[in-house]
């Protein structure tokens, strides 16, 4: 095990280094330590935790057996090519300390690691080099195992599994099959008891069938449902699925030749991935009926235990918005159409004056053929008919992004349609425009103007010499009055006095109404109760999130398992026939096209191997040719429920066991959990926040809906880690050099470091690490050069685990000398036994260890590792005081235990050299004896330039040389690794340091 190390200091002998200690801890010892345990931890199973029955036991053999669960795992990786540099463990090892913790606290303890595998970079990869993504992937998937392996995380590795496993694809089609069969029942109880339901697609069926529930489209004309060919029937159900054929507008991307979310196109109207133009097409897409569950994506937020700044950004994304949906009529040469406009504001249905709908909306198939009589001319654009404008102009609107379209500063654009529409309160004739900046796929795609209070309205109605009607004054303590806007601006307040809002006989109803006089909140409410009573609206809800958008005109993602007959009709295939896997192509890339060019259309990888689209099969009705989607998933699929599969990645016969999940994350499954349930632990960067999250409590509350699984939330508590930042360097003209190649040289005039590459001025900037930043620091560098339990030992003490912090490798000796300590108080490291004192403590070292126990204790508890740290060096340190040989083991081994979440291969081999024969991971957490809890302690401040930079509690009685050394320690990122000017040390309360110059 010490060859290396032997040899080292033999050559240390004959004169070339000093020697050194046969048994010195160094990097090289740490290597031999460290590979010896992680493969005893394989070989016995330290880490296997234990399901409630079947095979996947524990190391002893053993289920679950009553013991309690803890559930922790991280966001799982994206298996780049790249591999891990220093900034991507930090969550890992975060979880990891955590997920040791708790095996020490006697629970059973399931964390794992899988790979989200399907993406865009091993496709991309593969139209550049022909080698198939999934062999890509699997080479990156190993590389990145072994740097995860070799940092000693606590996995139970028979867990692991990947997105593009043909057992993994199986269950994530078959959850999308069990998502298309379903519907949302506004009316059904949920299993938490609140209104609106995930339903079996079969239970509308027998609605329409029992002629429970009216028939769309049918209401009139006495079909029954068995009366309708297959198409029909599908037509209509697809309005009601979860997962449905949409045909609205879609953001499609020329430049990747692909359809995008909303949530992947940026706020400048680009793609999130290579920043093209991103433009509005009607396509027919699958799509996912995310707005059902947007009430309830908010209002189970309150029952888990997330940053509140996650919970706001999802509330934020959701923007549920409280108002009324409102039906006008539009006569049209094919007869009255309705046209409902959905407002958060139906007190101003007085004040409309125009009406104006999207580019892509339907009721633009019925323009008129001519021009309306005493049409200004600023309304036509300059077009003979409105037929010839609409389409021009439609063209045009696709032409722009969605951002171009809605900006508040952009140009207000439109066109009359020739048709009117009629106010069913008032019975004004509106002309009703088309406007780029009303988006079809936003509410209804319709709205009704109000120039006199909203600014957008305002400044379309002076662009077009449309009418301006206030319905809404300040209130008269306001000290403001309408005087100071009309004519030059509309009143945008909400709270104000209702006028000019009252008819002595509606359109609709022929009564009267007035709501002049009334607070803006009071007009509301009565108008929806006159809408509601009238028959032409309701008050209702709003969601700014739009329904997800779940095609991808790409190779690398799950196939759907839907077929299409040959009238188009789509057909669910049976659970028998999943998976169904990705068959070869002759070209990975789906066609791309001018990044520019609009009118473009996809054309998917897949559409190129005929012999897998066009296939014949016996669906229930006898052999027929059917057509494959040629569309994949979203990479977001695999990613929705993967949690799950930790659980048994190898079942067969279920997506998970209802006894296995409720043990591991039903509701009030442990102490923690409450009745929400859910993974105990998820730890993850706050940029999943209205991705990956949204879309997995959204999968999970429909299966949850479906009686699959029994908590409401897939993960109770959620952490986000703060992102290890560290100097980037460039030369004069502003290229990327390798940082490590960096010297850095005097200060400048201004007191500024200056550095050169290769002798030539070098510029520095602080950031993110990353490969074309040329500013990497990888793992294996590390393990190289300290060892995993130092690397791990400094990641861990950096600072808070939610903060970012920046990365110095000059500062990772600190934690190698702790270790070194550690390691000489317990180890003679001339002979490399054991050699310490049996003695009982005395009163100090009671005191201290106690005290030490029960912080470190409240720090764990609270992922503090940072200041769990900072007290065990302080207890550390009084043990080395001791002397060699006289450090007792009743102190030492209770430090050993405190520290092996953090540093466990060091730990487990002093442990094992005390005389332990079995592994310290399941050894019990040590307990303080409270009679020795509480010893005097004072805070010791330290500044720098008169600022308070850290504080430490330390004895009364510290010796000032140990209180200057702790205080160094402290704050050595901000001295950026230069001995300091001047150290004043007034022991025990302050230490005031003046850096260097």
């Amino acid at each position: 095990m010490h060859r290396m190390a032997n040899e080292k200091n033999t050559a240390a002998q004959a004169g070339e280094v000093p020697a050194e200690p046969a048994f010195r801890y160094n990097a090289v010892l740490a290597q031999d330590i460290e590979t010896k345990w992680q493969k005893k931890w394989d070989d016995e199973g330290t880490f296997w935790a234990a399901n409630v029955h079947g095979d996947l036991k524990d190391g002893k053999g053993r289920n679950a057996d009553g013991r309690p669960a803890y559930f922790a795992m991280d966001m799982f990786p994206y298996p780049s090519g790249k591999g891990l540099h220093v900034g991507h463990p930090l969550g890992y090892l975060a979880s990891d300390v955590v997920s040791r913790y708790h095996r020490m606290k006697g629970e059973n303890v399931l964390h794992a690691m899988g790979y989200d595998a399907f993406g865009l970079p091993a496709e991309q990869y593969a139209v550049q080099t022909g080698q198939h993504p999934r062999v890509t992937t699997e080479a990156n998937i190993a590389n990145m195992s072994r740097q995860l392996h070799r940092m000693g995380l606590s996995f139970d590795n028979r867990r692991t599994f990947a997105t593009i496993d043909p057992g993994y694809v199986r269950w994530t089609q078959w959850i999308f099959s069990r998502i298309y069969d379903s519907w949302y029942d506004e009316d059904a109880t949920n299993p938490s008891g609140t209104k609106g339901s995930a339903r079996p697609i079969s239970e509308l069926v027998a609605k329409f069938e029992s002629g429970e529930r009216a028939i769309p489209g049918h209401e009139d004309d006495g079909k029954a449902w068995a009366d309708l060919t297959d198409a029909e029937q599908q037509d209509i159900l697809n309005d009601f699925r979860i997962a449905y054929i949409s045909k609205s507008p879609v953001n499609w991307c020329p430049g990747l030749g692909t359809v995008l979310a909303n949530e992947e196109v940026t706020a400048e109207g680009k793609s999130e991935r290579g920043n093209f133009p991103v433009f509005q097409r009607e396509l027919r897409q699958w799509s996912m009926r995310i707005t059902k569950y947007g009430h309830r994506l908010i209002e189970d937020l309150d029952g888990i235990d997330w940053p509140e700044k996650v919970k706001l950004m999802q509330r934020n994304w959701i923007g549920e918005s409280h108002g009324a949906s409102v039906h006008f009529t539009v006569a049209t040469t094919a007869g009255d159409k309705d046209m409902e406009i959905y407002t958060t504001r139906p007190d101003t249905l007085f004040g409309t004056t125009f009406a104006v709908v999207s580019p892509e909306h339907d009721l633009l198939q019925y323009v008129p053929a001519e021009w309306p009589a005493d049409v200004p001319d600023s309304w036509k654009g300059g077009y003979a008919t409105p037929v010839e404008a609409v389409k021009a102009y439609r063209l045009a609107a696709e032409s722009k992004t969605a951002k171009d379209r809605v900006d508040e500063a952009g140009e207000k654009t439109g066109l009359f349609t020739g048709l009117y529409a009629t106010n069913p309160i008032t019975g004004a004739k509106l002309p009703l425009f088309t406007a780029d900046y009303v988006l079809m796929d936003y509410g209804t795609g319709a709205i009704m103007a109000v120039p006199g209070g909203d600014q957008r309205d305002y400044d379309f109605a002076v662009k077009f010499g449309l009418p301006v009607i206030y319905t809404v004054q300040p209130l008269p303590e306001s000290g403001d009055d309408l005087a100071n806007y009309e004519g030059k601006a509309p009143f945008v307040s909400h709270d104000g006095i209702v006028i000019n809002s009252a008819v002595e006989a509606t359109k609709t109803a022929g009564d009267a109404l007035s709501l002049n006089g009334l607070r803006v909140d009071d007009a509301i409410a009565k108008v929806n109760a006159w809408l509601e009573s009238a028959g032409v609206g309701k008050g209702t809800v709003s969601y700014r999130l739009r329904d997800w958008l779940f095609s991808r005109q790409r190779y690398w993602g799950e196939p759907f398992p839907i077929v299409y007959g040959e009238d188009g009709t789509p057909h669910l295939l049976p659970d028998s026939m999943l998976p169904i896997n990705l068959p070869d192509v002759p070209d990975y890339q789906p066609r791309t096209f001018d990044p520019m060019d609009a009118e473009s259309n996809p054309e998917a990888p897949l559409s190129r191997n005929e012999d897998w689209v066009k296939v014949t099969l016996d669906l229930g009705d006898g052999p027929k040719t059917y057509y494959r989607d040629t569309n994949t998933m979203p990479n977001w699929a695999g990613s929705c429920w993967y949690y799950m599969r930790y659980i048994d990645p190898s079942d067969t016969k279920h997506m998970v066991e209802k006894d296995e999940f409720d043990y591991w994350m039903g509701p009030n499954h442990n102490k923690y959990s409450g009745d929400e349930g859910g993974v105990d632990l998820y730890i993850g960067g706050v940029e999943h926040a209205v991705l990956h999250l949204l879309y997995s409590r959204f999968w999970h509350k429909v299966l949850f809906d479906l009686g699959y699984v029994d908590s409401a939330e897939p993960f109770h508590k959620l952490f986000n880690q703060g992102m290890i930042q560290a100097y980037a360097y460039t030369d004069d003209r502003g290229q990327y050099v390798p940082a490590d190649e960096v010297v850095e040289g005097p200060a400048d005039a201004s007191g500024e470091p200056t550095f050169t590459w290769h002798g030539e001025h070098a510029n520095r900037e602080f950031g993110k690490m990353g490969k074309s930043l040329k500013n990497i620091v990888t793992p294996d560098f590390m393990y190289d050069n300290y060892g995993a339990d130092t690397f791990r030992l400094y990641e861990m003490s950096m600072g808070p685990l939610d903060e970012s912090r920046p990365w110095n490798t000059r500062n990772v000796v600190g934690g190698m000398r702790f270790l070194q300590r550690l390691w000489r108080n317990v180890i003679d490291e001339t002979t490399g036994e054991a050699h310490v004192s049996e003695e009982a403590l005395d009163t100090k070292t009671l005191k201290l260890l106690n005290n030490t126990i029960a912080d470190v204790t409240v720090e764990m508890e609270n992922m503090r590792p940072n200041t769990a740290i900072a007290k065990l060096i302080v207890l550390n340190n009084h043990l080395t005081t001791l002397g060699a040989g006289s450090v007792p083991r009743a102190a030492v081994e209770p430090l050993i235990l405190m520290l092996s979440p953090i540093a466990p291969h060091i730990c487990e081999e002093l442990w094992s050299r005390l005389g332990h024969t079995e592994s310290l991971a399941h050894e019990p957490w040590p307990v303080a004896d409270e009679r020795y809890v509480g010893q005097d302690t004072v805070t010791a401040v330290v500044q720098i330039k008169g600022k308070v930079r850290a504080k430490l509690e330390v004895p009364p009685d510290i010796d000032p040389a140990e209180l200057e050394r702790l205080a160094l320690e402290a704050v050595a990122e901000r001295l950026g690794g230069k001995t300091p000017r001047k150290v004043i040390v007034k022991a025990p309360k302050i230490v005031s340091i003046v850096p260097a110059e």
